[in-house]
């Protein structure tokens, strides 16, 4: 109480017309001094708040914490079952994607959606597809494909994730081979599908640890190019970098933790 009591006097005070000498000028040194005692009583306020009983609030019970999958999906209404659906989901792998027939496998109101690109409708994807040739310049690609599951809280969409790999033995967007071996990290995928068995989203490319591989962190098309050392010049195609920003409040923290350090050993 008394810091916030002090925090209002010195606001009031900071607020009052300016003290004035004989010639009629602001003095200066007492405005500073006012700010100094603002400053003081700011400080004492926080750490009188500091000190206050933390607020009890409730904790869910660790049981409550896990999700019985099971369960919910057997009170799921979507009508494929999940053995089905992830059955269904690695036939549409098989036809490509859309790389082999043609989106047969899509719905009217399919979607595409990568970390940067996306989302694209079905023409917008089906049109943009033979636009790398990823499978021409390597040859020997392959997703690794594992982890298949059913979401429980979307039942009608089934979670896998990839550990590509693949070496560029070929021509790749108009540049010869370079024989690089590459590795992606893990990377998230999934696909939606209708009641109708027709996929009605497709999400692609989202690495889960970009520590992993020689891509920069980088999954989806992306990696390919900077793997063969041929990035596209933009940001989002470059591996993950802190901006100034970023680098700025990490600084800041780091005085910050030192500050308080220094206070609590005096």
């Amino acid at each position: 109480v008394g810091g916030q009591g002090c925090l209002q006097a010195s606001k009031a005070k900071l607020q009052a017309p300016p003290v004035t000498d004989v010639s009629g000028k602001p003095q200066s040194a007492l405005l500073a001094v006012g700010a100094v005692a603002w400053v003081s009583c700011a400080l004492q306020s926080r750490h009188a708040l500091r000190k206050k009983k933390t607020v009890a609030r409730s904790v869910v019970p660790v049981e409550d914490c896990f999700v019985d999958e099971e369960t919910m999906l057997a009170k799921s209404e979507f009508p494929i079952k999940p053995d089905d659906l992830v059955k269904r989901c690695k036939e549409v792998l098989v036809a490509g994607v859309g790389t082999k027939d043609g989106g047969a496998d899509f719905a009217d109101d399919f979607e595409f959606c990568a970390p940067v690109i996306g989302p694209l409708g079905k023409k917008e994807y089906l049109s943009a597809l033979g636009t790398f040739k990823i499978e021409d310049g390597f040859p020997d690609s392959n997703p690794n494909y594992h982890f298949f599951r059913v979401d429980p809280f979307e039942p009608d969409r089934v979670w896998f994730q990839t550990r590509k790999v693949g070496t560029n033995t070929a021509e790749f967007m108009g540049k010869p081979a370079t024989g690089k071996a590459l590795v992606f990290p893990p990377e998230a995928y999934s696909l939606r599908f209708n009641e109708q068995g027709k996929v009605k989203e497709f999400t692609v490319g989202y690495p889960v640890d970009r520590r992993i591989g020689n891509t920069g962190g980088l999954g989806g098309a992306f990696g390919y190019f900077y793997g063969v050392g041929r990035p596209i010049p933009v940001p989002e195609c470059k591996p993950y970098s802190p901006s100034w920003q970023l680098r700025l409040l990490r600084f800041m923290t780091r005085i910050s933790k030192r500050f308080q350090g220094k206070r609590v050993e005096e």
